[in-house]
């Protein structure tokens, strides 16, 4: 059985005992700023280790209670996976309790144990009237059913049932995934002499390992882990759900913060615009409205953002879902799925949360028609996130399509193994029902092409690809090689189709070829012919080019052709007469055609590579024989 990894949260309202209750479980003082032990609050997240044996390791965290500091309330939250609600016996239910427990509902924390403490300072009756005070708060929630402890941290009483509780419920729980890619908010960063750059965090999802190559988002600012601690020890490696820190090289702590996350993949998305699910706390005092400041949490960062609606202009006593967009005035790092909260800067409040649809948002208009395709986004299955960028981009390489679905690569890859996924190349791939769609779109082109060009032998490759510009050239070259298309020379055409005079020309295109012939080598320009045939101008480059296609005719230049006949026979003849090597007068000789011929006629000969040019003279080469067949 492989190890897991877990932390835990110590939540509750200021002065309710979660860090002396933190040090009765861990024996360790969890504030350690000056400021914290002189106001006697935590201002920061503090973290500790709880349990460790073979199966299990466990850390705590305890976070702020304080309204004021909320913010690091949210981003020591970030990838715990139990909370320990702390309610004081003497004071039961407190503001920060209540916003606590609205903040874990909405990051989707459920697993929760209750623990009313300093039950040594009070009256049994309070202690039972705080404890039904707390289970009538829970009423209805995503925490009613949750088991209820009593603990005194300075006597000791209960701490042991708490500890043993807590790894009871964690040992029921799933550990968070260590394979597949690494991602580690950022929730402190610091140097320490002779050593440099070092950030802390609970490892969300993935592991890395010393000597790692790794990237800061959003900065892709790409480093190395030179060294790995848990609570202070040095590790090899750190896996999801351990608190870690991590000594990086070659960078400077200056440019790094709370909020940054560390991960293993370039596959991660950083935007500024997500599309998102949320959901309004029902007891929020003050009025939501359309393109609102905002400052979003998510993981550890903390923005400034706008809520975009698309179906309503207040938001305040709205119930379920709604599907809107968050513009953010900086980027950061998000995946689908990923929980957010929402707080209003001033007056401050915390009023929603909810998940990350698309983490990387588009351009939407007002209306109906926006929240049918974000609802769409909700209900997809990953086979059907794949098939959206699909539709979209029609093939896409890995790494994009891991950015585009936020997917894991393992579950990713495991998808892409069926028969109706397509690779292109060793990265790309594509689905059958693109590559049918694709298909059906060349047979219409090309037949199109057909009809309107019934001379040419098929359209060019090139001009084929232009006219389907929303299809990828490998996607265009892969579906030719499976269908029915004979590609030749840069053209494509249907397979058994052959270009076709009109019928109304044959007579006159014979009559042209016919004269042609008889001229032999001693040709007129090809305008003559048209003329002569009585071929209108507007016909005569369509002829011409089929002509050359069909290899009827041999161009020697841009005015002069030669029958293929008479072209293939003039080659026969001369190299007959002629040695390996022979002058122009003695090719004039043999074929009896003056300068004006002579020239064109050798360097096409040049060009077809059936004779070399050198010194004055030209040279046969091997496969002259098998060239002028084919010619």
């Amino acid at each position: 059985m492989e190890k897991r990894y877990y932390t835990i949260g110590m939540a509750g309202h200021i002065d309710h005992g979660k860090t002396t209750l933190t040090k009765a479980l861990t024996s360790v003082d969890t504030d350690r700023l000056k400021e914290e032990k002189e106001r006697n609050i935590s201002i920061e997240p503090g973290y500790a280790p709880l349990y460790n044996d073979d199966h299990i390791e466990i850390s705590v965290v305890d976070v702020p209670g304080h309204e004021r500091f909320i913010r690091q309330m949210i981003a020591g939250v970030a990838g715990i996976d139990l909370v320990v609600l702390v309610v004081a016996a003497d004071e039961g239910v407190m503001p920060q309790t209540r916003e606590h427990l609205d903040i874990l509902s909405l990051l989707g924390i459920k697993q929760t144990i209750v623990v009313l403490t300093k039950i040594s300072k009070v009256e049994r009756e309070m202690v039972d009237l705080a404890l039904e005070e707390m289970m009538e708060e829970l009423k209805g929630t995503d925490f009613d059913g949750s088991p209820f402890l009593l603990a005194d941290s300075l006597s000791g009483e209960g701490v042991n049932e708490l500890k043993e509780a807590i790894i009871h419920s964690l040992n029921s729980l799933p550990s968070r995934s260590v394979s597949g890619e690494l991602r580690l908010p950022v929730d402190q960063v610091f140097t320490i002499k002779g050593q440099g750059t070092v950030v802390r965090g609970t490892v969300y999802e993935g592991s890395l390992e010393t000597g790692q190559d790794l990237m800061i988002l959003p900065q892709g600012i790409h480093t190395k882990a030179k060294q790995i601690q848990v609570h202070s020890d040095k590790k090899g490696a750190g896996y999801a759900g351990q608190r870690v820190a991590v000594n990086l090289s070659g960078v400077d702590y200056k440019k790094l913060k709370r909020g940054n996350v560390l991960v293993s993949s370039p596959h991660l998305y950083v935007s500024d615009t997500i599309d998102v699910c949320l959901d309004v706390l029902t007891n929020v005092k003050y009025d939501i409205k359309q393109r609102m400041p905002v400052m979003v949490h998510t993981g550890t960062s903390e923005v400034l953002g706008r809520l975009v609606f698309f179906d309503r202009n207040s938001a305040k006593g709205s119930t379920g879902n709604i599907l809107c967009q968050i513009q953010l005035r900086e980027p950061i790092m998000a995946k689908r799925g990923d929980r957010f909260i929402v707080r209003r800067s001033s007056p401050v409040e915390t009023i929603g949360g909810g998940w990350v649809i698309q983490p990387n948002g588009g351009k939407y208009r007002y209306g109906e028609g926006t929240i049918e395709l974000l609802q769409a986004e909700t209900e997809g299955t990953p086979k059907d996130r794949i098939l959206k960028v699909l539709d979209r981009y029609k093939s896409a390489n890995r790494g994009f399509l891991l950015k585009e679905t936020s997917l894991p690569e393992e579950r990713m890859e495991k998808l892409l193994q069926g028969h109706e996924w397509i690779e292109l190349s060793d990265s790309t791939v594509t689905h059958s029902k693109i590559t049918d769609e694709c298909r059906k779109t060349i047979d219409q082109v090309v037949s199109k092409y057909h009809e309107d060009f019934p001379l040419y032998r098929g359209i060019n490759s090139g001009e084929l690809k232009q006219s389907l510009k929303e299809y990828p050239g490998s996607l265009i070259d892969y579906v030719l090689e499976q269908g029915t298309y004979i590609q030749e020379s840069g053209r494509v055409y249907l397979e058994g189709f052959s270009p076709q005079i009109p019928p109304e020309w044959e007579k006159r295109c014979e009559q042209l070829l016919a004269l042609l012939e008889t001229d032999g080598n001693k040709v007129r320009d090809m305008e003559e012919y048209f003329e002569q045939a009585g071929i209108p101008e507007n016909w005569r480059s369509d002829f011409y080019h089929y002509f050359v296609q069909e290899k009827k005719i041999v161009p020697l230049d841009d005015r002069k052709a030669y029958s293929s006949k008479v072209y293939s026979e003039a080659i026969t003849r001369l190299k007959h007469h002629t040695n390996d090597t022979f002058h122009i007068g003695e090719a004039k000789e043999v074929l009896g055609v003056s300068r004006k011929y002579m020239i064109p006629f050798l360097e096409k000969l040049d060009k077809e590579g059936l004779t070399i040019r050198m010194e004055g003279k030209r040279k046969w080469v091997s496969n002259v024989h098998k060239v002028g067949k084919q010619v």
